[in-house]
C-alpha cells in the first residue's frame, strides 16, 4: 500500500463505527506498514491538504479491480464518473448514461476500495429540475451506490441545489469550467475562463463554496484562471486540464493508463500502454488456441 500524499491529520483520530460495520471487519481492511488498519480518506483530509500545502490524486474507476488496484496504490479519491458513458457503455458523450446504469458501478467501486474517498457523478437529467430532485438522486447514490460524496456540474445557478444537498447530509464536489453535460450549450469542447470570462469562474466557485461544496473541480481552464480561482477559495480545488496550482488532479483512468485508443486531450499524460499490452495478450491467446497449444497438459485435468 502506497502512503498517502495527504498531510498528517491534526484532527482527533476516527473512532470505530459505534453501530457495527456489517460483514466487513478490521481483518479485511488493508493494513499499513506498521500493521495498523488504514483509515478512510475523508473530506476533511482533502481540506487539510489545501490548508497545509499538500496534494492528492484522483482517478476514475468503474468496477472492482481498478478500484482495488488504485486504492492499494494510494490514490486518495476515486470518481465513478459519468464518463462511464464513453468508457464503459460505448456512447459518444456523457449525456446518455443514466442513474440506474451508474449505481451498480458505484456500488462495485465502493465495495472494492477500502481507503479511498468515493465520489459519484450525478448524470445529466438527474438533478437539474429542482434542489429536491438533486437531493433525491444524491440520496440514491449514498444509499444504493454506497458513495461517500457526489459531484454535480454547473456554476452559481446551482448554489441552492448544493446547499439543499449539503443540508440533507450529502457531501458535494462542484464542477465548473468546461462541463461535459453542457457541451451543446457551450458550443462543443472549448476551454473556459479565458480573458474577461475568468471572473465568472471565480464568482461561480465562490458561490458554490459558500453553498457548502467541499471541493471545486475545474476542467479545461487556463492555468492563470485556475490559480486565481484556487487562491480565492478556502476549499480544495481539483484540476483536469487546469494547470498545476490545484490541490488535486484527476484523470480518466483509461486515458492515464493508455487503454483507450485515438487522440488524447492535451492535458492527458499516459503512464502506461495497456492497449498494446492487452492486444498482444489477446493475439497470443488466439494463436495458441488456433494452433492447439492451449490448453496444454499443465492446464488440463
Amino acid at each position: 500500500m502506497a502512503p498517502s500524499n495527504l498531510p498528517e491529520s491534526t484532527t482527533p483520530a476516527e473512532v470505530p463505527a459505534p453501530y457495527g460495520t456489517g460483514p466487513a471487519s478490521a481483518a479485511t481492511t488493508p493494513a499499513s506498514s506498521a500493521g495498523k488498519p488504514i483509515s478512510r480518506v475523508r473530506i476533511h483530509h482533502l481540506q487539510q491538504a489545501k490548508d497545509n500545502g499538500g496534494r492528492f490524486a484522483m482517478l476514475t474507476a468503474y468496477e472492482q479491480y481498478t478500484a482495488e488496484i488504485f486504492d492499494q496504490a494510494g490514490i486518495e479519491v476515486l470518481l465513478v464518473g459519468d464518463s462511464a458513458s464513453n468508457n464503459v457503455f460505448g456512447n459518444e458523450t456523457s449525456l446518455p448514461v443514466t442513474v440506474d446504469e451508474l449505481l451498480p458501478l458505484t456500488r462495485a467501486v465502493s465495495r472494492a476500495a477500502k481507503r479511498a474517498l468515493i465520489v459519484a457523478d450525478l448524470p445529466f437529467g438527474s438533478y437539474e429540475v429542482s434542489p429536491g430532485h438533486a437531493v433525491a438522486t444524491g440520496v440514491r447514490f449514498l444509499k444504493e451506490g454506497l458513495a461517500h460524496a457526489v459531484k454535480i456540474e454547473g456554476g452559481a445557478y446551482y448554489a441552492d441545489t448544493v446547499k439543499a444537498m449539503v443540508q440533507a447530509g450529502i457531501p458535494v464536489m462542484a464542477h465548473i469550467g468546461f462541463t461535459p453535460q453542457s457541451e451543446h450549450s457551450l458550443g462543443g469542447y472549448r476551454v473556459q475562463g479565458r480573458g474577461d470570462d475568468a471572473q465568472r469562474l471565480v464568482d461561480d466557485a465562490l458561490a458554490l463554496q459558500d453553498a457548502g461544496a467541499f471541493s471545486v473541480l475545474m476542467e479545461m481552464v487556463p492555468t492563470e484562471t485556475a490559480a486565481t480561482v484556487d487562491a480565492a477559495l478556502r476549499v480544495p480545488t481539483v484540476g483536469i486540464g487546469a494547470g498545476n496550482t490545484t490541490t488535486g488532479q484527476v484523470l480518466v483512468w483509461q486515458d492515464m493508463a493508455g487503454l483507450r485508443g485515438g487522440k488524447m486531450a492535451k492535458f492527458v499524460k499516459q503512464y502506461a500502454d495497456l492497449r498494446t499490452t492487452l492486444s498482444g495478450a489477446a493475439a497470443a491467446f488466439g494463436e495458441d488456441v488456433r494452433s492447439g497449444q492451449f490448453p496444454g497438459p499443465e492446464h488440463s485435468f
